[in-house]
């Protein structure tokens, strides 16, 4: 039973970071219809951002970094996808690829292709005895503050006006600039939103595996595209569901499988998420009369 309990908290943790990073990537395609490949480099330009501040202070390392990735999203939009605002979504992923290849290829220029160590939050490294079950006090944090950021955003969209503006966006572009919403400012709170979940990411998962690359994020943003697709690409509620799926599964295959196949687990994932797809094709919480952004 501990082991049990254990392996769940374990999938929940992994399954929460997944699905932050796949709400990442729905917020942009919610309003741009734009699959952003370079939300991937927000997180590790956040983790490398902490990096040249954290051995004098975590709360300043953490403000710097996320003032990087929200001034990154910011001038990528601007520079990179706004004047491809009006292009077929093919387009716009083609851009996104060369976004996140441009900045990989910059960053390793800048320190490096090797791993870097790095403690931000060493502790949270501790256990708790919760129940007579030890468990790691990062992995519970990690749920509690990835549940506070969705109940956030929650609010933000439905409470506020700018997340109501945000949502009619993601409706119907076109209609919501004829009421007034002004769609550069909406799409720009979108990429500050995105780079905000994005660096809360970074923080979370460095912390759980205290390391850097050039090509982290891309790694975590792959698979939570997967998730996003599983959820419903252009809903926020599957682009969650999904997320915290893969990484559910991911962690469930990890504790049942025998050890000589454990290394072949992401083959099994994605053959779960293939089977997934060909009985609902358009994910498991599909966005309600989804349109190409016009």
């Amino acid at each position: 039973m501990i082991y049990v309990i254990q392996n769940v908290v374990d999938g929940i943790s992994v399954g929460s970071l997944y699905a932050l990073t796949a709400l990442g990537i729905g917020l942009i395609f919610g309003v741009m219809r734009l699959i952003n490949v370079a939300h991937g480099e927000l997180i590790t330009a956040m983790g490398y951002t902490m990096l040249l501040f954290v051995t004098q202070s975590i709360v300043l390392a953490m403000v710097f970094g996320m003032l990087a990735v929200i001034l990154l999203a910011l001038v990528t939009e601007r520079v990179a996808f706004r004047p491809l605002r009006n292009s077929d979504p093919a387009t716009l992923l083609v851009a996104s690829f060369a976004v996140s290849f441009f900045l990989q290829k910059f960053l390793a220029l800048v320190v490096g292709s090797r791993a870097k160590g790095i403690d931000v939050l060493p502790v949270l490294g501790h256990q708790v005895v919760i129940l007579g079950v030890r468990l790691q006090l990062l992995k519970m944090v990690t749920i509690v503050v990835v549940a506070a950021m969705v109940a956030l955003l929650t609010w933000f969209l439905k409470r506020t006006r700018y997340g109501l503006e945000m949502r009619a966006a993601a409706e119907n572009f076109r209609m919501a600039q004829l009421l007034g919403v002004r769609g550069n400012r909406v799409i720009a709170l979108a990429f500050a939103l995105s780079s905000v979940l994005a660096g809360v990411v970074a923080v979370l998962f460095i912390s759980q595996s205290g390391f850097l690359t050039p090509r982290m994020g891309l790694q975590l943003v792959v698979i939570a595209f997967v998730g996003t697709v599983i959820g419903g690409l252009g809903s926020l509620v599957g682009a969650a569901a999904g997320g915290f799926f893969v990484g559910a599964v991911t962690v469930f295959l990890q504790a049942v499988l025998p050890p000589d196949l454990r290394q072949s687990r992401e083959a099994f994932v994605y053959l779960i998420v293939i089977l997934v797809l060909l009985l609902r094709p358009q994910g498991l919480f599909p966005a309600a009369g989804l349109k190409e952004r016009v």
